[in-house]
């Protein structure tokens, strides 16, 4: 028993003074070990913005930290969730809350009482053990990216209980999001030795969170003739929640702005150009702070580059690839609609799913050969070969542009025998023992396998498609871990998943749902939890404190998410039905169900292979590959030309990732806003970009979100609403008409 709790979490939430400081430390070293001279870290990024000094006094497990950590975690878990299923989905970042807690920490260390609890004994302890310091914020934060990130397996459960209207149990549910979102400690455990602890795995993500704590916890002056960002945050806090009236209820068409259907609202063409939600997007633009960062989160948060680099592959994709594509009628387009994402027949109308599944929830084949073959909208078929084109783009990009800095770094982080400054100042603390993982993993796989044998009705998926899917996340972390944390580049595996369970076991759609998130999602999660590590490395936080606010987060952020989602789905009528005039339209959730539908009840060999309508878009893995490869050859043959190194062609290929369910208004206004914040203020005003940027992006998140929730607990929830033209979220009632002739849609006009 004793050897059992000497791996436990045992310091107090304070420290008591007579205590030595080292009996939290590992007894094998101490600060005597630590020569700073010339250990800093080797990557110059890294050596210039993170503090090579560590202050092991300051507390960390305080009544501050717990508080506001879980008060984060639920918030962002239940607003993120509530959000999701809005035609316009608000997500709300951790760094809202980073900045956030700042004023709430400061108020707690000033107000609460510093009376010290069951003095001289083990348990002392006090509610306010000093000023808050950033060691307790870098926790609270741990925690909010808990409630940030989305839980993927959500969606599993909305497709079954919506879309398929077959039944899930709410304790199957809750142990398919534990066991996904948990899963990926097991991977994390057990290549952290090789992606946090080396001075060469840096990732650069978290530069920017270290630099945002060390801005937040220098002293604040007042500028003449200025306000403190803690001011600033007060205002714009107020002006976006009493803005999002407007957009949120009372004037709802601020959310897309499509003027050029009002000027023509009998044409099909140019509602088709013109509508934000349902079109080419040409003029559209939506004054709404959801509509800007619903997909591709705050503008504010991205660099110049990057927005750059989106735009150029959202001008191609919307306004080169898709209207050649349309207008010269590729795989029937004119049948269907420009822009949509739902599933069709060969003669427009939408397809009947439900009458191709059998009792036992899988394809019946008799049936689907009745109803003809399935066929999505040019855009859509377009987005499948655009992920294609970007799965071998990634991959040829990483191995041309940092084939030969991943192999010097990799071979040097696994040989690495020397430690830098930061490794040495973490090596005092205990660390986790790697059993803590392996028993995490162990009992993920066996209650994940349980679940999938004894629930096999709802979930479909047998044993062995756990085993090959835990395989398949545990052979790509490494790899995928090292080109993050080297090039924060993030290949997603998600059509690689779909495509092998696809062909393996097709007809079985819940399946294909479970093991996509099994095998991506787990490894998704694992890299999130590296990441994290890695900030904690770098601010010096113990890691077992780290490790248990990972855990306690993922568990709080896993039971919030599903218990708001199940309670949206019990309360509101017609949840997700896109055909009567509702902000609930779920866009992620439906791509979501549509992908199960094309991957897993129906199968990618009747879509994309030999017996399918689109086995064309198959090109585009070769595209994909060959695009860098010319953009490396171009480098190198005009050396001089600097800005041929700032092409970036997966960012660029994949720009339209999000679209579907992101529509054109989303990325036309997302680019604007990123267009003025990083180039222009950044260009013209630094100053003012570095005081006050990301203090905005947090600001009008928070204000949004808790008007968004006031407006829904007040007046949603009566069902009071106003019906007036301005509430016509985009006015464009044309735009999803098909403009083949012959084609006979409701409410379209027929083209003879």
């Amino acid at each position: 028993m004793e050897e059992e709790s000497s791996d436990q979490i045992t310091a107090p939430l304070l420290p008591k003074p007579e205590e030595n400081i080292e009996d939290y430390y590992s007894p094998e070293s101490s600060a005597s070990q630590i020569d700073q001279d010339n250990a800093n870290s080797p990557i110059k990024q890294v050596a210039l913005t993170v503090s090579t000094t560590d202050d092991p006094s300051l507390p960390v497990l305080t009544f501050r930290m717990w508080f506001l950590g879980t008060l984060s975690c639920v918030l962002l878990s239940f607003l993120n969730q509530f959000f999701w299923y809005r035609t316009e989905p608000l997500s709300i970042t951790a760094i809202s809350a980073q900045i956030a807690v700042v004023p709430l920490g400061q108020l707690m260390a000033a107000k609460i009482t510093d009376r010290v609890f069951f003095r001289g004994t083990r348990w002392e302890f006090t509610l306010n053990p000093g000023p808050f310091n950033v060691k307790e914020h870098v926790l609270i934060t741990i925690f909010a990216n808990s409630g940030a990130g989305t839980v993927y397996a959500i969606h599993v459960v909305t497709a079954v209980k919506v879309f398929y209207n077959k039944h899930i149990s709410f304790f199957v549910s809750l142990i398919v999001v534990i066991t996904t979102q948990v899963l990926g400690f097991g991977w994390a455990g057990i290549y952290r030795r090789y992606l946090v602890e080396p001075a060469a795995m840096w990732w650069p993500a978290n530069l920017v969170q270290v630099s945002l704590f060390r801005a937040l916890h220098e002293k604040d002056k007042r500028p003449k003739g200025g306000v403190t960002r803690t001011q600033f945050f007060i205002i714009a806090f107020i002006c976006s929640f009493a803005y999002y009236i407007f957009p949120g209820y009372l004037f709802q068409m601020l959310t897309s702005l499509s003027w050029i259907c009002w000027i023509f609202p009998k044409s099909v063409l140019a509602q088709q150009l013109g509508s934000g939600l349902s079109g080419l997007g040409i003029g559209a633009i939506g004054f709404d702070w959801s509509t800007i960062s619903s997909y591709l989160g705050s503008p504010l948060a991205s660099p110049w580059f990057a927005t750059a680099n989106v735009a150029v592959g959202f001008f191609f994709v919307m306004y080169v690839v898709t209207p050649i594509s349309y207008w010269f009628n590729i795989f029937q387009a004119k049948n269907f609609p420009i822009f949509s994402d739902d599933l069709f027949t060969s003669s427009g109308q939408i397809y009947n799913i439900s009458s191709i599944i059998d009792s036992n929830f899988h394809l019946d084949i008799v049936a689907y050969e009745r109803e003809g073959p399935l066929h999505l909208s040019t855009f859509f078929a377009m987005t499948y070969g655009v992920g294609f084109a970007a799965l071998s783009a990634t991959v040829m990009h990483v191995l041309l542009f940092h084939g030969r800095e991943i192999w010097e770094q990799s071979k040097s982080s696994f040989n690495e025998k020397k430690m830098d400054i930061h490794t040495k100042l973490m090596s005092k603390y205990r660390q986790v023992p790697e059993w803590w993982f392996w028993c995490i993993l162990a009992a993920n796989i066996a209650l994940t396998i349980f679940a999938c044998e004894y629930y096999k009705e709802q979930l479909q998926l047998p044993w062995w498609g756990v085993i090959l899917a835990c395989v398949i996340a545990i052979f790509f972390t490494l790899p995928i871990g090292i080109i993050t944390a080297i090039t924060k580049q993030a290949p997603g595996l998600n059509i690689i998943t779909e495509y092998i369970i696809g062909y393996i076991y097709p007809g079985y759609p819940v399946a294909n749902m479970c093991f996509k998130v099994y095998g991506y999602i787990s490894m998704s999660q694992a890299i999130t939890f590296l990441q994290d590590f890695k900030l904690g490395h770098y601010m010096k936080i113990p890691p077992r404190t780290m490790f248990m606010a990972q855990v306690v987060g993922t568990l709080i952020a896993g039971f919030v998410y599903l218990g708001t989602a199940w309670w949206l789905m019990e309360t509101i009528p017609g949840i997700c039905d896109t055909s009567f005039d509702t902000v609930w339209t779920c866009p992620g959730d439906h791509v979501f169900y549509d992908a199960s539908v094309i991957w897993g009840l129906i199968g990618p060999r009747k879509i994309f292979g030999d017996q399918g309508t689109y086995g064309a878009a198959n090109w585009f893995f070769l595209g994909g590959a060959i695009a860098p490869l010319l953009v490396w050859l171009a480098t190198k043959a005009f050396p001089s030309q600097e800005w041929i190194k700032l092409v970036n062609m997966p960012v660029l290929i994949a720009a339209c990732s999000m679209m579907p369910p992101a529509t054109a208004v989303n990325y036309t206004t997302w680019i604007i806003v990123g267009f003025l914040s990083g180039f222009v203020v950044y260009r013209y005003r630094p100053g003012l970009w570095q005081r006050y940027n990301y203090v905005l992006s947090g600001a009008l998140d928070a204000g949004l979100a808790f008007m968004g929730v006031l407006l829904y607990m007040c007046l949603g929830l009566e069902n009071i609403s106003i019906d007036w033209w301005g509430n016509d979220l985009d006015g464009c009632p044309y735009a999803s008409c098909p403009t083949a002739k012959g084609i006979v849609v409701e409410g379209c006009h027929v083209v003879s």
